[in-house]
């Protein structure tokens, strides 16, 4: 993170509201750029690292509150709830998730601009005290699949042991990697001699290989977008 000015995404579906915090932002001196739903929010940030992200709850599709928990889960970001849904219950749900503020529209730029600047400088104690709490994603190094050996190998080296159904689904996820793509899709490419279609099967794998990765203390940056499908966020290095 820069000393005076972190990077920022901004997270909401009013386009007058996003243009608005843009402009702000970008004339305080921060480096920002927007998203309209969660979807382009995922398919962006890899390419476009950010320190803090400001998101909205009452997104299309995937909702804030599963933004919220999942950048919580990856560590090392900033997360500033922009909302109009102000109730104790939605507060509390946000913060328990991981948010830092709860800011209620309408929004006072002033105060914004105030709450950020102290977040940051708290992001940067956090980082220097703990240099791994200020990774974004993956860091370096990237994802590498090894699939005559059934092996995922991310960052750090940390390696991942995979069943043949799990090695197929990440060649096509990684091959594609920050493409969305349907359970149809990928039932089709992994099971095309299937008589009949059961997206199931994919639901099945998925779960299976996620809780294999967090029972290895491994973030799979496997994300699954609300009625689109699922994508690969991570850096993919060349096999």
């Amino acid at each position: 993170m820069e000393a005076s000015f972190p990077k920022l995404a901004i997270v909401e579906d009013n386009d007058d509201l996003r243009e608005e915090l843009l402009f702000f932002l970008r004339h305080q001196g921060y480096g920002a750029w927007g998203a309209d739903s969660a979807e382009t929010f995922w398919k962006h940030l890899h390419r476009n690292p950010v320190d803090i992200v400001l998101i909205d709850l009452g997104l299309p599709g995937e909702d804030g509150f599963g933004v919220v928990e999942y950048l919580h889960q990856m560590g090392g970001y900033g997360l500033v709830i922009i909302t109009a849904k102000g109730g104790q219950q939605e507060k509390l749900r946000a913060l328990n998730l991981g948010a830092d503020l709860f800011l209620v529209k309408p929004l006072n730029f002033a105060d914004l601009g105030q709450a950020l600047e102290t977040l940051a400088a708290r992001l940067r104690r956090d980082a220097a005290a703990d240099p791994a709490r200020a990774r974004h994603g993956d860091g370096p190094g990237g994802w590498r699949l090894d699939a005559a050996a059934g092996r995922l190998r991310g960052p750090g080296d940390r390696q991942l042991e995979l069943s043949q159904q799990e090695t197929a689904l990440l060649r096509i996820l990684l091959r594609g990697s920050q493409q969305v793509f349907s359970k149809d899709a990928l039932h089709d490419l992994m099971f095309a001699h299937a008589d009949s279609p059961d997206t199931h099967r994919i639901d099945v794998i998925l779960s299976r290989l996620r809780r294999k990765a967090r029972d290895n203390g491994i973030d799979l940056p496997i994300r699954s977008i609300f009625g689109q499908g699922v994508v690969f966020t991570g850096t993919v290095n060349e096999t």
